[in-house]
């Protein structure tokens, strides 16, 4: 079992279906009323890949991508149309999220994209970043490339000097979600010369 760092065609993601999912328990009282319990502190992300294909050199390439997997063997990067920034838009700054406060000594941060802020912000960790993407700020001075490292494997950053005391770093970037395919089998129906049909090819975020 591996992760093979190349993102599923983005031809075909543009036209796939999936968002966030969450776990929660809903038992209802006597009384009419509701205990909700939480069961999945952070979100898992699902996409069904199927509604992307429009052609059989679609299905094929799909198909090539599926069998260089091996199933749902290898993990693999996925781009989120809707969700693949720091900034929620295709315009990135280095002040779109906040991701440690200096101490004097610590290199080393993890980038996040936090979602909310007034009653109850849920922060996610971004271990998929596009590397080339990424801009740091500490305080009010935004740093050059050559002053930090960003491990695109990880999301972690090192930066060169370490932030002095109280100094907030900032960041902002592109990412993707590392998913599996959720089968071990494509059930293709080929309808014609030049299209081939499929209801589902589901895919499944990996939490690394």
């Amino acid at each position: 079992m591996a992760f093979h760092h190349i993102r599923f065609p983005l031809d075909i993601s543009l036209g796939a279906r999936g968002g966030p999912k969450r776990k929660t328990d809903i038992v209802t009282l006597a009384s009419g009323a509701e205990e909700r319990n939480q069961r999945w502190a952070n979100s898992l992300r699902t996409y069904n890949v199927a509604y992307g294909i429009t052609s059989r050199s679609d299905m094929a390439e799909v198909l090539e991508f599926f069998e260089e997997r091996r199933g749902r063997f290898h993990g693999f990067l996925w781009r989120d149309a809707l969700d693949y920034t720091s900034s929620g838009s295709t315009n990135i700054s280095a002040d779109d999220q906040q991701i440690g406060i200096g101490d004097g000594a610590k290199t080393l941060f993890q980038l996040t994209k936090t979602y909310g802020a007034n009653f109850d912000p849920f922060e996610r960790k971004i271990t998929k970043p596009v590397a080339s993407s990424v801009l740091i700020k500490v305080g009010a001075n935004q740093l050059a490339n050559n002053e930090f490292f960003v491990e695109e494997t990880t999301g972690m950053v090192t930066l060169n000097v370490a932030p002095a005391n109280g100094e907030i770093i900032s960041a902002g970037f592109e990412f993707d979600v590392p998913v599996r395919f959720d089968i071990d089998h494509l059930d293709v129906e080929l309808s014609s010369f030049d299209a081939a049909n499929i209801s589902n090819i589901p895919l499944v975020e990996v939490k690394i």
